[in-house]
């Protein structure tokens, strides 16, 4: 009898991926997903050394931070979609609690009031309801008939209310507006009716003088040297406009690993965190920009195939919610050191330096990965 050893091998290689993928399902996490991130995770750490004044402590730092947030994220993911509904209402309620706290004895620094001290941890609050908002929202729908009512829009309003005005109190408007971002979506995604959608818009057009009143004067000032950044040169308009020169300077190619002028001359400020992709821009040029802008889309691309292949109401606006909200990250730190954006302290997510932000960044990746892998389980 004559053997088809062709057939024999393919079953093979086909036994072999199979058994390879039940090892991914098995440890709940997402292959491509987890290698986009650490590609990304590594170049942003290449980009930190230069920016940090090649500080080999400051990038160890940063690289032991992401790494115990990798970790968590791996913890995360493997519990189910279904234990993260049942304690949607515990984190939220924890992270408002924490918000109230900051108000009453937050720590200060850098003239704003948004720091808990527990012992030794130092943390943000409001960097927390990043991903507490949006799970709080997507467990309230997960039993709503979609799209939403009127009724479910107020409460929904009263949810995400309450933690933005607190955040915006300390002062971070960055930090505010992406937490309302991340609910924003979370009700988008639920099908909301063009209707609703053209009225929001409408009442937040009407908002905007009374958001101008409220404001802060550094944060009215950032507003109009965003409009005429050359108004002020040295004082205001100073960040804007060497962080463009930066980034002019760079042409295609870059100016060279540690080799920027406005960067290493400390010309650019902020250039380890909130202005690295300037640093970025001028040393790795248009090709490092496009770098790791298709790194970004490539994220928020397989990101968005999670989101959409999740089992349950909750799990689809939630992922979704999540994959969004760091599209959102990107734009706005990309588009304030352009200078298309106004400056609002927003940094490049993975690549500035920060804890709390890394923490809650991968967090988020960490849900969804248990997301998309316990649903493949279920499939099965």
């Amino acid at each position: 009898m004559a053997i088809d050893f062709q057939r024999v091998a393919s079953r093979t290689q086909q036994a072999h991926v199979g058994r390879k993928r039940s090892l991914w399902l098995r440890l709940h996490l997402d292959p491509w997903l987890l290698a986009i991130l650490l590609l990304l995770i590594s170049f942003g750490l290449v980009v930190l050394y230069s920016a940090s004044g090649m500080s080999a402590s400051t990038t160890m730092a940063q690289a032991i931070r992401i790494g115990v947030a990798l970790v968590g994220a791996v913890i995360l993911a493997q519990f189910s979609p279904g234990i993260l509904f049942r304690w949607t209402p515990v984190a939220y309620g924890a992270g408002l609690l924490m918000l109230v706290a900051v108000e009453v004895m937050g720590d200060i620094g850098m003239g704003a009031q948004r720091w808990l001290e527990i012992g030794p941890l130092r943390f943000q609050p409001s960097e927390l309801m990043k991903i507490a908002m949006p799970m709080m929202l997507a467990a309230y729908l997960h039993r709503r008939p979609l799209p939403p009512n009127w009724r479910d829009l107020v409460v929904c309003a009263l949810i995400v209310g309450a933690p933005v005005l607190l955040i915006a109190r300390q002062p971070d408007l960055g930090t505010s507006f992406l937490v309302a971002c991340a609910a924003v979506f979370v009700i988008l995604l639920a099908g909301l009716s063009w209707k609703f959608i053209l009225a929001l818009v409408g009442l937040a057009g009407a908002a905007m003088p009374l958001l101008w009143i409220n404001m802060h004067d550094y944060q009215r000032q950032r507003v109009l040297t965003f409009l005429n950044p050359e108004s002020d040169p040295l004082g205001a308009g100073w960040n804007i406009i060497q962080s463009k020169t930066a980034i002019g300077s760079g042409g295609i190619e870059g100016k060279g690993w540690g080799l920027g002028t406005q960067s290493q001359l400390e010309f650019l400020p902020e250039r380890h965190t909130d202005f690295i992709a300037a640093v970025l821009g001028e040393e790795f040029g248009l090709i490092g920009m496009g770098t790791i802008l298709v790194l970004y889309l490539l994220l928020v691309a397989r990101g968005l195939v999670m989101a959409n292949h999740a089992q349950d109401t909750y799990g689809r606006l939630l992922a979704g919610s999540i994959v969004l909200t760091f599209f959102i990250y990107v734009f706005v730190n990309l588009g304030m050191v352009t200078g298309i954006l106004p400056v609002v302290g927003v940094p490049l997510p993975l690549v500035s330096y920060g804890g709390t932000s890394s923490v809650t960044l991968m967090a988020g990746f960490g849900i969804l990965m248990s997301i998309h892998t316990h649903r493949r389980l279920l499939t099965h």
